[in-house]
């Protein structure tokens, strides 16, 4: 009887929620896989500014990535900065993006089920990412999971493979206190900072541009997944971090394989060189 009970809440759940993606629903326990992203109907970029807005999202930036000049929206909202604020967890605050992709006719909208498991790590509670699913199953309808997946359980660890970054082994472009180097990139990046999230007092996240040349790297492995872009700079500690472009590349292009990786694999130095530049 109780699993009938359970059953006839979880589907009422889907029916009433308007939402075609099991994944959205609190307490889902399905596949192991869990999607990187979720595809709603295209909206225009306004539309799904607005639709994001109306549920208490804040949007950081809109960014034009690719050859196609797709709209990458980053948004987050207070309970996701809050769930960031944690030593080394700042990247979280700005992983969440919508991107608007007018020759698909989709927005790929990150799926938070996703992303706060690989970022929290260790400082993860179970359904963490649940009043962020709540907020965008209100905000879009007919969500559908990409093709693109991750085994759950395995993505707090992540790695693409053997002798390749986890999470946790960032790039450390400049050390030195932390108003100096927010100064020194306010200076030297100028145009190129996309968004400022001050998380708390000594933790600041930047979304940046890397250089027009390396940015090309979508184009050449897919523009659906583009919406990574703008990349993530965190200062705090006396450290200006970025993630590895083996890792944050890998981790939201995880059906990438090895000969795909092979025609970017000048990249990983080439956004090391580029967001080091903004600390000389």
């Amino acid at each position: 009887m109780r699993k009938l009970l359970l059953f006839v809440l979880t589907v009422s759940a889907v029916i009433f929620s308007g939402c075609s993606s099991k994944e959205v629903v609190a307490g889902y326990q399905g596949p192991k896989e869990v999607s990187t992203y979720f595809v709603a109907p295209l909206m225009s970029t306004q539309e799904t500014k607005d639709a994001l807005k109306a549920q208490g999202f804040e949007i950081l930036s809109v960014s034009k990535v690719g050859k196609a000049k797709l709209d990458s929206i980053v948004f987050t909202n207070d309970y996701l900065k809050a769930l960031a604020d944690k030593p080394g967890r700042g990247f979280l605050a700005g992983a969440l993006r919508a991107l608007v992709n007018t020759e698909a006719k989709e927005v790929r909208i990150s799926n938070p089920r996703y992303f706060v498991r690989a970022f929290l790590q260790k400082d993860y509670q179970l359904n963490d990412e649940q009043p962020l699913l709540d907020a965008l199953n209100k905000a879009f309808t007919d969500l559908k999971p990409s093709e693109d997946k991750w085994a759950f359980d395995g993505l707090a660890n992540y790695q693409f493979m053997i002798s390749r970054p986890y999470y946790q082994d960032v790039i450390v472009a400049a050390e030195g206190e932390n108003e100096a180097l927010k100064s020194t990139l306010a200076k030297n990046a100028k145009k190129n900072i996309n968004f400022k999230l001050e998380l708390s007092e000594g933790r600041t996240l930047y979304g940046v541009n890397l250089g027009k040349r390396t940015m090309k790297f979508v184009d050449k492995i897919g523009v659906h997944n583009a919406g990574l872009l703008p990349w993530m700079v965190l200062i705090e500690d006396g450290k200006a971090t970025a993630m590895r472009a083996d890792y944050y590349i890998a981790i939201s292009y995880p059906l990438l394989d090895m000969g795909g990786f092979m025609g970017i694999m000048t990249v990983p130095g080439a956004v090391e060189k580029d967001l080091t530049k903004y600390f000389k």
